[in-house]
């Protein structure tokens, strides 16, 4: 029997329009591809990401476009004479296609996400014969799918971003456009497509995992799926490339089963909480004399996975926390989106970049969002690899998706397939089944019945897409992944999404909603909140790539600008949030940038913050996670994202990155007003009290004895007004918030102005007792920020230390945000490990960097608040 070969069908490529007679075949920018990519290279159309070019290219998505290649037959025969199958393997074809080999069509495909694969042995051509010729027609999805809804008028059409025809047909979503990205409208072969050869093939490689509650052993049971007439499987598992355990089986059924028993197992943990420690499994397929025919191989990682909802004793409601390896974790991270609107051509280096800089930030989590694909096989490896768990929605959102039959069949073909090219990987530990459809649902008023248990039912309502969260993906993830947990849609919580109490929450109430300030995000708390966030402008250098060049569009509030910014009324609310907190100017631009960037980190570090206040340990996990909406962009644009289309980051990573830091110390200000007690009337205050509230945060798995003090300042002659050690040994139990301690804000003088205390900025710090060193910092401001009387630092001082790895910065006054920027015009050289940070007189605040040598201080500019 002959081994399995596999060969790409990557090259002679050629692609044309297909319903113009002009059109002419022309070579594609690469491969796999889409139709967007192979126009931009040819010439053809304009880059879509600069100026208003998204206008310009919109007929691109209503033509229909067909591409072509040509190749040699393989050999069928085997050297003893039987005739191989021959298969067309096609990853991905994007979305409407029609596939003719030597004028036979032999596949139509209406699903991006599900992999097809068709038999062509008797369609080629022999060996010493002409080249086969492997056509593809796309028609277009946009003006395919505007003709179903049609055919569906019973059906209560309607969504939130993009066109409701969107719907109907199942292609990534963001596609149509969102409130972050552009309208393109893609097509083309957008995954790779192999032609394979074999007589016998392991068809897949899969396996389950128990690892014992005491973590000291482990059992995997492996299957291998076997297409033809080979007899036995030799199973293989591999740790750091040795064999560890092996086994070889016999196939019965077409399934060949090994069980290994693993004692004391290397086990996987996410980042800053262990090793991400992962095996191989190999299975090599056997022939009646055992010679090797074909071979798979896939890691893995062992580890004890749960989401644990349970009644809290002293509140209403369940928690919802993750625990791995017996460790419950507060889960800081970040929402992901497509990493561009032309998926193919993101690399696998761009996506390990990606992921680096989300757990360089100490995230712990990323959530899939449901509008845009199931990623690439680059991305949860290095989630696997860097210890970034994932959170991964189906591919629904924000609308009324319909549930006629050929659709569930569909969606059901493409939640299997998905979910087999996803389970083996360790970071995946929860699918939700879609985003924000139950709040769509509840906003339209459609039928939803908590106590209507009967499928069926659902199918005849208003809302029948319960139907596929409720009962289709249930049914698909008992059966591939049973031991991960299926959560209904994101955000859930049992009867209506937005209960705090049970489930996931999107706190949308900010920036959204009612509008609320970010300085009450501890009101705003949800049991795991998978979703808020805060706009702000991206890099300079960003905004300039799309701004043609000398452009007179160059400022805040021009129509190029607000172009690339797709959130409706974002010009309102950026105004609201920065007139609400903070002096700012529109000229100079990169000054208004920069503003826009610390508001943001300003709300997002207040969320993290007081949120994580109320990880309180065993019984009291009141919120157990906020992920931040977004990580990324798809394109240069101004979006919630915390780092920009090129990656580079905004001042709201920095000050997330040091709120999810293991140790942490928060500080938050109340005021009280106490009235006459005699005058229950009166509206006369009889005093104002202003204090502050200190709290410290172990998120690591080790209890720590810190000493903890703090200091004030006056903002306006920067003189330290208090100084006091609140304990010389403090104890932080392990993986939880502790409450220290709460004071009076310290003012001046003996000044009873009322407002005084907006002259007072207060630091606490975290100090290990033993060696002196400092372990944690916060600067507390007035909030809000608007009311300080800011001053310019006449002595604020930037100098390069630890032999050009790090950058010394002083001022004799507090300054608020200092950005450190790079004059030297070498585009992205330095990469920042901090900024946008605080200072206070007295203290020398050190912020490390790559890409400096020592001398190189006329390099670095500096930006603050009040500059």
């Amino acid at each position: 029997m002959a081994r399995r070969t596999v060969k790409p069908l990557s090259r002679d490529w050629l692609f044309k329009q297909a319903d113009d007679e002009d059109s002419v075949y022309r070579p594609v920018a690469q491969f796999p591809t889409n139709i967007h990519l192979d126009l931009i290279a040819n010439g053809l159309i304009p880059d879509p990401f600069f100026a208003k070019n998204e206008k310009e290219v919109q007929w691109v998505g209503e033509k229909s476009w067909v591409y072509r290649t040509q190749f040699a037959s393989p050999p069928i025969r085997s050297s003893s004479g039987v005739q191989r199958k021959v298969v067309l393997a096609f990853e991905g074809l994007d979305t409407y296609a029609t596939v003719v080999l030597n004028g036979t069509e032999i596949l139509k495909t209406d699903n991006m996400f599900i992999p097809e694969r068709v038999e062509v042995t008797g369609l080629l051509y022999r060996e010493d014969q002409m080249l086969n010729v492997l056509e593809i027609t796309f028609e277009s999805a946009f003006l395919v799918g505007k003709r179903i809804p049609e055919m569906h008028p019973g059906h209560h059409w309607g969504c939130w971003n993009g066109d409701p025809s969107r719907l109907a047909v199942r292609k990534a979503q963001y596609h149509y456009g969102w409130d972050w990205g552009p309208t393109f409208l893609t097509c083309g072969p957008w995954r790779p497509i192999n032609i394979e050869v074999y007589e016998s093939r392991i068809a897949d490689l899969y396996f389950t995992t128990d690892v014992e509650r005491s973590l000291r052993s482990a059992t995997i049971i492996a299957k291998a799926d076997v297409e033809g007439s080979a007899k036995a499987v030799r199973f293989e598992v591999l740790l750091k490339g040795k064999v560890v355990n092996t086994e070889t089986v016999g196939v019965s059924e077409g399934t060949a089963t090994a069980i290994f028993l693993t004692q004391n197992p290397e086990l996987w943990y996410p980042a800053g909480y262990g090793l991400q420690s992962l095996y191989t499994l190999t299975a090599r397929l056997l022939a009646g004399d055992s010679k090797e025919v074909d071979v798979e191989s896939k890691r893995f990682g062992l580890r004890r996975a749960n989401l644990v909802q349970r009644k809290l004793a002293d509140v209403p409601g369940n928690t919802f926390f993750f625990e791995i390896n017996n460790i419950p974790l507060f889960c800081g991270g970040s929402n992901w989106i497509p990493a561009d609107s032309f998926i193919p051509r993101v690399t696998e280096e761009k996506y390990r970049d990606w992921v680096k800089l989300a757990v360089d930030g100490n995230q712990v989590m990323i959530r899939v969002w449901g509008g845009g694909i199931f990623e690439e096989q680059a991305f949860y490896d290095a989630c696997d690899e860097m210890g970034l768990l994932v959170w991964q929605d189906f591919l629904f959102g924000c609308g009324n998706y319909p549930a006629y039959p050929e659709f569930l069949e569909s969606v059901r073909r493409e939640a299997t397939a998905s979910v087999k090219l996803l389970r083996h990987h360790p970071s995946v530990v929860i699918y939700a089944g879609n985003n924000e459809d139950y709040q769509y649902q509840e906003s339209e008023g459609l039928d939803y019945d908590p106590e209507d248990h009967d499928p069926q039912s659902w199918l005849k309502s208003s809302f029948p897409a319960r139907y596929i969260y409720e009962k289709l993906l249930v049914d698909v993830t008992k059966e591939l992944v049973p031991g991960t947990y299926y959560h209904f849609g994101s955000p859930w919580g049992g009867k209506n999404t937005r209960d705090p109490t049970v489930g996931d929450i999107h706190q949308w109430n900010v920036w959204h909603g009612t509008q609320e300030k970010y300085q009450d995000f501890d009101k705003l708390i949800g049991r795991f909140v998978s979703e808020f966030g805060m706009e702000a402008f991206p890099d300079i250098e960003t905004i300039d790539s799309y701004l043609p060049g000398g452009s007179t569009e160059r400022y805040p509030q021009s129509s190029t600008m607000d172009f690339h910014n797709k959130a409706a009324g974002h010009e309102r609310r950026i105004a609201l949030y920065l007139a609400e907190n903070m002096q700012y100017q529109l000229d100079p631009i990169e000054q208004f940038v920069y503003c826009t960037q610390l508001m943001q980190a300003e709300c997002l570090s207040s969320a993290y913050r007081l949120w994580k206040r109320q990880w309180k340990g065993p019984g009291h996990e009141y919120c157990a996670g906020a992920l931040v909406w977004q990580l990324n962009d798809c394109w240069p644009v101004t979006s919630w994202a915390i780092a920009d289309y090129y990656l580079r980051p905004k001042l709201a990573y920095y000050a997330v990155k040091r709120e999810l830091d293991s140790l942490t110390i928060g500080l938050k200000r109340t005021t009280t007003v106490a009235f006459p007690p005699d005058n229950k009337y009166s509206r006369i205050p009889l005093e104002t009290t202003h204090k502050v509230a200190l709290w410290a945060t172990n998120l690591s798995t080790q209890a720590r004895s810190v000493k903890v003090s703090v200091k004030a300042f006056n903002v306006i002659s920067g003189a330290e007004i208090h100084q006091a050690i609140v304990g010389e040994n403090v104890s932080l139990p392990a993986n939880r918030s502790t409450e220290i301690t709460e004071f009076e804000v310290p003012i001046q003088g003996t000044d009873q102005d009322e407002d005084a205390h907006v002259e007072t900025v207060v630091a606490a710090y975290l100090h290990d007792p033993l060696s002196g060193n400092q372990l944690a910092r916060y600067v507390n401001w007035p909030d809000p920020l608007k009311y300080v009387p800011l001053q310019q630092p006449k002595q604020l001082r930037t100098k390069i230390v630890q032999d050009g790895e790090g950058v010394e910065v002083r001022a004799e006054v507090p300054v608020k945000g200092v950005a450190l920027e790079d004059l030297g015009g070498k585009k992205d050289s330095l990469v920042w490990a901090d900024n946008g940070v605080d200072v206070v007189p007295g203290e020398a605040v050190v912020l490390r960097v790559k890409g400096l040598a020592v001398g190189e201080e006329e390099r670095i500019g500096v930006r603050y608040l009040g500059f």
